[in-house]
């Protein structure tokens, strides 16, 4: 799942370094410094989720399709609430251009990403489940009806050996 790990590194990567160079072109005016606010939770909200997936790929025990696809989803509707702002705000904020476009193309990555884990998710819900082994060895699980009591190793009734 190396395309999952580019994708998050990217957007984490686009999240972490559009914040502060816009920030740092932005005159500290009412209306702007406003923008800039907005601009910033939504950003670190985005981060935060972007974080966690992060943590989630890094783990010794990878997660399941499904809890990859719920997270993913998490962060990509955080990411596109933050270009939804982005370009909506564009003039008023003064957010440049290239910032929007790039944020644009790795919003793109990260909905493909999506698309193919929620596809593997959807494929390994939908796949029809093998016998167990005890189904393919014939065999059932133990019960009061299927097993006998006494007998020379019966342990949990006493020794067979002590009650001669």
């Amino acid at each position: 799942m190396n395309f999952r790990r580019a994708a998050l590194i990217a957007a984490v990567g686009l999240a972490a370094a559009a914040g502060p160079a816009w920030a740092q072109q932005q005159p500290g005016v009412g209306q702007q410094r406003q923008c800039v606010q907005k601009f910033m939770a939504l950003r670190n909200v985005a981060q935060v989720k972007g974080k966690r997936l992060e943590a989630m790929g890094k783990r010794k025990h990878k997660p399941t399709a499904a809890v990859a696809c719920r997270m993913l989803s998490e962060f990509s509707t955080a990411e596109g609430k933050l270009l939804k702002f982005a370009t909506e705000n564009q003039s008023w904020c003064g957010i440049p251009a290239q910032i929007v476009t790039q944020m644009k193309k790795v919003h793109a990555r990260t909905t493909q990403t999506r698309a193919r884990v929620c596809h593997v998710a959807a494929v390994e819900r939908e796949r029809p489940r093998g016998p167990t082994l005890s189904d393919a060895l014939g065999a059932t699980a133990p019960s009061a009806d299927n097993v006998r009591s006494g007998g020379t190793f019966d342990t949990l009734t006493g020794s067979a050996l002590g009650q001669q």
